[in-house]
């Protein structure tokens, strides 16, 4: 029988603070499942993302369904589209959203993207289709870390973290799935002053 990886539960991946222990005590982080996201995955990304962002995070639903992004002559999600939507449906305690969907999601001048997110703004998204389930996608294990990697670098663009040349970095721009194994799971040097400095600039 084969397995299916959804019902895999990980081990979740050691900690790497990125700040102090000293947890921001304004707003949330919300991780919101679109569709039958697996509770392990959403899970091990909120555990993550306290870990190095330094916020609370909270699980919660906010679509049922992204249909409405769905592009026909593609056979994919609009993933912009998507984030709009988003974003009109933040609770006030949320200072940051990263949704999660099965769905495969495009961006028109790309044939795929990995995940999406408002630089400097708050909503987030990431795709598990092409991390887990495409065609030679490597093992389970590669798998869960390729979407704590992605889940992070979509959060960071949400605060101003742009693309990074350092190709170990979280942040490095990643045009393939070697791409994103190949680099490690924490920020650089730099975009980590550079998203301390975006937090102290929240005020929080």
């Amino acid at each position: 029988m084969s397995l299916n990886p959804y019902d895999i539960n990980p081990d979740f991946m050691k900690p790497d603070h990125i700040n102090s222990d000293h947890m921001n005590s304004y707003g949330v982080i919300i991780i919101s499942p679109v569709g039958d996201i697996p509770s392990w995955i959403t899970a091990v990304i909120a555990e993550r993302v306290k870990e190095i962002f330094r916020f609370e995070t909270r699980v919660s639903v906010l679509l049922e369904d992204i249909f409405f992004a769905y592009d026909r002559d593609r056979d994919q999600y609009y993933s912009t589209r998507i984030l709009e939507e988003l974003a009109t449906r933040m609770p006030e305690d949320c200072i940051k959203l990263l949704a999660v969907t099965q769905e495969d999601l495009f961006i028109p001048i790309l044939t795929h993207v990995y995940g999406e997110a408002q630089l400097g703004g708050r909503t987030s998204i990431i795709s598990l289709s092409r991390l887990m389930e495409y065609p030679n996608s490597g093992s389970r294990e590669k798998s869960r870390c390729r979407i704590v990697k992605e889940a992070v670098h979509e959060l960071g663009h949400t605060f101003d973290l742009r693309h990074c040349e350092d190709e170990h970095c979280m942040m490095h721009y990643c045009r393939k799935l070697e791409d994103v194994d190949h680099k490690s799971d924490r920020f650089c040097r730099y975009c980590k002053i550079f998203l301390s400095d975006s937090i102290k600039s929240l005020g929080v």
